[in-house]
């Protein structure tokens, strides 16, 4: 037996009135229903205290009045106003802590996206992560559509941090097979972490005759004295009403005079006159086009019943639940091909594109003059509404419940931890343009499911939304003077201007390092040429790899290619608590330098990446390039380590070079030295034929737009310092088929996954394969579908930060035990400021104590003879 709370909130604000207000609703019902020998309590907040009697009164004949429980909190806490941030942050405390004390075995949210207008809150896994949660998932509709429904930084803030609360639910219930693909491809969640528990119309809509009277009113009331195609579901972008008008405007005059378009629901007068004017353009009569605005239940009822034709057009629904409300009436539907609806009406001959006036126009004009027809919609809607029942959803929804009880029981998974862990997470951020902030943007929100996060950049703020709406941003000296309040800290170390503050904030405030390059050589160098450290770099030399290195730095006649030599790195190695790479090349260059034990305990973790949707055709429009345009790329900041002038020069020793409909565009940042201004001069020959692009830097959404609308990548390397090449993971991911060269972390792709040419090949080589794969479409395709599928199988985000957690705790576990957690257990006793590596100032005793030998790492110096270094070199 299970005891669940069901936080009824959603029937208490502003989405009581809707779609998502009267699901939750019939849901609890329908699960108080079929309870059997579970408990079931519905949880309400007296915020608004006018919705909980009506609630109860609904509720009466299925909930003990003893099962329904009010919490308190102060309000106001609508996240509309900043000013109730730390207020409403304090309510979702309180109300997880009334929902902890009904001691449940299950807590289910009816809909976490409540609350920014109105006194609602919602939350996961602010106080405890030991009560599981299931919530309920309607869509996700303004994370994929976020230029639409996200463009007010505020609300997007909001959102972003209940899509963080979403992600640490245990359990999704979906309203429909497509949300719950939505939740796998865009939320990373796992296939068992979501069910379809589909949704159903509420009992009273039946079909009926409409009496002469009903109709009379239905004319008097709304203007409808014609037979008429029905619309309802709200004045929203996606739902297309503008199209819905432009196809009706298409019928055919006899058609369209002998029938009116009812637009049944909620309208704001500024919408209603902007709609008719619409009409009017369209060539449309007053009184052809009914904005009724919201009408009574009864009234809808009688709408529904009265329709000649009901006609769904928008291009994303969760579910679609008017349709089948109209299906049940026994009415002729027709509908979008997107989304959940061709779920909902389950036969294509009845949907149609709704991007396409043409096409809506043409399928209303279909049923609405061919009786046969509507006659064969109306008995198949009345058949597939029987496939949707609240009983059987709420069976669906008992039976995901008591799997997921069972499984957590079994695995004993119930966790002892009061709340997650406070981690410090050390790395760039957006808008710091740099390739370790892209992905910390994608690692964070799947991370936060195990720690409270704090991120620690030197601007102390992100223009990322979802970072501002979860985390708390510090700049280095507020880290520095909070350190003690973090539980765990994660540095992420790149070989870039970036990283420059890492080095001594590592060594004061030990953590585990992220080594996304294993050679530093660069930025240790320029910290010494810029003048910001002057000597770091012979120091770092001579720690590092000794008295060789340093007199070789001083006689190079370029000291530029000392720092290709030498890593520069053992210093950072020797100070983390634990080191995670993304290549098993990290690994073996480690072994290399510091001997075979170096990398012993090192933690492998993929380069995550997020499963995206690409949408070709847009891209293409919006980069204004030719559908038939055969379009090859190389992403990435261009440098003579990327081989640029190699694919430059391939490209034009190829056929595809004459070809007017091919093009080859570098996609990254130029920046302006030598090697550029000759690459860029060759780009401007007139060999090139004006279709050889350098872009320049591109922002995430430049960058998706010309990953998206490629044809071939090309993704070349030379002189790897230990780097793993997202570039090429972003093209696999993509679906772009992939030409790599063998060299460094990309010889461990599989070779079904990318086409793959030796380390050492020519321009002529390379020229071959472009126009290969230019000519083989099918070999093409086969691996961009190879490439796809690897890359969601073994770079999942949420496996990937579950592996990030594992190896943390591992880390610190293992630290705990050493000079580490001496320390820490020695600034607990301080009563001064204390520094995790210096000890502590005021006691002698603790100082020496603090300063004693740390326990032998293996990760030490080696000092290489030139011969065998040149030898690791290469």
């Amino acid at each position: 037996m299970m005891r669940i709370v069901i936080d009824l909130q959603a029937a208490q604000g502003p989405s009581r009135q809707r779609g998502i207000g009267r699901y939750a609703m019939a849901l609890t019902r329908a699960l108080a229903r079929q309870r059997g020998e579970h408990e079931v309590f519905v949880a309400l907040g007296d915020l608004l205290p006018e919705t909980i009697a009506p609630v109860r009164a609904v509720l009466a004949d299925l909930v003990p009045a003893e099962n329904i429980v009010v919490w308190s909190a102060p309000g106001p806490v609508n996240a509309a106003d900043p000013l109730n941030q730390a207020r409403r942050e304090n309510a979702e405390l309180l109300r997880e802590s009334a929902l902890a004390r009904v001691d449940p075995d299950f807590v289910i949210a009816s809909s976490l996206f409540e609350g920014f207008s109105e006194d609602i809150v919602t939350s996961i896994g602010r106080l405890s992560t030991a009560i599981p949660t299931a919530a309920i998932l309607y869509d996700l509709i303004p994370l994929i559509h976020r230029q639409v429904y996200l463009a007010n930084p505020l609300i997007e803030r909001w959102y972003e941090n209940k899509l963080a609360h979403l992600r640490n639910a245990d359990l999704l219930l979906a309203i429909s097979e497509s949300s719950r693909q939505e939740a796998i491809a865009w939320l990373a969640s796992g296939a068992d972490e979501v069910v379809n528990i589909s949704t159903a119309a509420d009992d009273h809509f039946t079909p009926a005759p409409v009496s002469a009277d009903i109709r009379a009113s239905l004319a008097s009331t709304y203007g409808l004295d014609r037979a008429f195609v029905m619309y309802t579901g709200g004045i929203d972008h996606r739902k297309n009403i503008e199209r819905l008008i432009q196809a009706f405007a298409l019928l055919p005059e006899g058609v369209r005079t002998e029938h009116q378009l009812a637009i049944v629901c909620a309208v704001q007068e500024s919408e209603r006159v902007r709609l008719l004017k619409l009409a009017r353009d369209e060539g449309l009569a007053d009184g052809d086009v009914i904005l009724t605005g919201f009408i009574p239940e009864e009234d809808l009822l009688a709408c529904y019943r009265s329709c000649q034709l009901f006609v769904f057009p928008s291009w994303h629904e969760g579910f679609g639940l008017p349709a089948l409300e109209a299906m049940k009436c026994g009415r002729a539907v027709i509908a979008a091909d997107r989304s959940g609806l061709p779920e909902v009406v389950g036969l294509e001959s009845a949907l149609f594109d709704p991007f396409d006036v043409g096409a809506i126009s043409a399928k209303m004009l279909q049923v609405l003059t061919d009786t046969d027809l509507r006659e064969n919609l109306e008995r198949h809607g009345l058949k597939q509404a029987r496939k949707f029942s609240w009983d059987r959803t709420a069976l669906r929804a008992w039976d995901a419940l008591e799997r997921a009880h069972a499984q957590r029981t079994q695995a004993q998974a119930y966790r002892a931890v009061i709340n997650r862990p406070r981690l410090a997470f050390v790395s760039p951020v957006a808008p710091q343009a740099s390739g370790i902030s892209d992905y910390s943007a994608e690692l964070l929100p799947e991370l936060a499911r195990h720690y409270r996060i704090d991120v620690v950049t030197p601007q102390g703020m992100s223009d990322n939304a979802w970072i501002r709406g979860n985390c708390g941003i510090l700049d280095i000296e507020q880290f520095r003077r909070r350190a003690n309040e973090f539980d765990r800290v994660l540095y992420h170390f790149g070989n870039s201007q970036f990283h420059a503050h890492m080095f001594d904030l590592l060594h004061d405030i030990p953590g585990v390092v992220v080594l996304h390059d294993f050679f530093l050589s660069g930025i240790i160098a320029h910290l010494d040429n810029a003048g910001d450290l002057p000597g770091v770099w012979p120091r770092a030399l001579l720690a590092s790899h000794g008295w060789p290195a340093v007199v070789e730095r001083f006689k190079a006649a370029d000291p530029d290619q000392v720092i290709w030599n030498y890593p520069c790195n053992l210093q950072v190695l020797q100070d983390a608590l634990g080191v995670i790479v993304h290549a098993d090349y990290s690994r073996q260059l480690a072994r290399a330098w510091y001997g075979d034990r170096a990398a012993k305990d090192w933690r492998l973790i993929p380069h995550l990446r997020q499963p995206i949707a690409v949408d070709r055709t847009a891209a293409r429009q919006d980069l204004g390039i030719a559908p038939d345009d055969f379009v090859v790329c190389s992403f990435g900041h261009i440098a003579q380590t990327k081989m640029n002038h190699v694919l430059l020069e391939a490209w034009l020793a190829s056929p595809l070079a004459r070809d007017p409909h091919c093009r080859l565009v570098f996609v990254g940042q130029s920046d302006g030295n030598r090697y550029t201004a000759d690459l860029e001069r060759l780009a401007r020959s007139p060999a090139a034929g004006g279709r050889v692009e350098i872009t320049g830097w591109a922002d995430q959404s430049k960058f998706r737009r010309w990953l998206h609308a490629t044809d071939l990548a090309v993704q070349l390397r030379t002189l790897s310092r230990g780097e793993t090449s997202g570039t090429v993971l972003d093209c696999m991911n993509a679906g772009v088929a992939t030409i790599v060269n063998a060299h460094g972390a990309m010889t461990e792709l599989p070779r079904d996954t990318v086409c793959m040419l030796d380390d050492g090949f020519t321009a002529i080589d390379l020229s071959v394969a472009l126009e290969a794969l230019w000519r083989d479409v099918d070999q093409r395709a086969a691996i961009a579908r190879q490439g796809k599928a690897y890359i969601a199988e073994n770079h999942q985000p949420r496996a990937c930060a579950r592996r990030y957690h594992e190896a943390i705790e591992h880390f610190y576990a293992r630290a705990g035990a050493g000079e580490h957690g001496l320390l820490r257990e020695l600034a607990k006793k301080c009563c001064c400021r204390f520094t995790a590596r210096l000890g502590c100032a005021g006691s002698s005793d603790r100082a020496k104590l603090a300063r004693s030998p740390a326990a032998p790492t293996a990760v030490r110096r080696r000092d290489v003879p030139a011969g065998r270094r040149e030898r690791q070199r290469k």
